[in-house]
């Protein structure tokens, strides 16, 4: 395969990659947090919540940022009628 079909793919495996670096490092630190916290040794089953909870963040945030921008892009944002809203002066 070539083309930009090739390059996206590329370049979603390489997001996915530090991503998933982004959270090991993240659970590492967020480990040596809670033992300097005095909370003691994490068991297998805090290992495997603690990385959940820290992949399922980073996964969250990156899809509610990529359908920002997606929203952005297509101009979603300019389609909203805000003739009611509260806080909007009339111009």
């Amino acid at each position: 395969m070539r083309g930009p079909g090739r390059d996206r793919i590329v370049r979603l495996l390489l997001a996915l990659l530090l991503a998933g670096f982004v959270a090991a490092v993240a659970t590492a630190l967020l480990n040596v947090a809670w033992s300097l916290m005095g909370g003691g040794d994490l068991t297998l089953h805090g290992w495997i919540a603690l990385t959940l909870g820290v992949v399922g963040t980073v996964l969250l945030t990156w899809v509610l940022m990529a359908l920002a921008f997606k929203s952005n892009r297509e101009g979603w944002d300019d389609r909203v009628d805000n003739r009611l809203d509260p806080g909007r002066e009339d111009d």
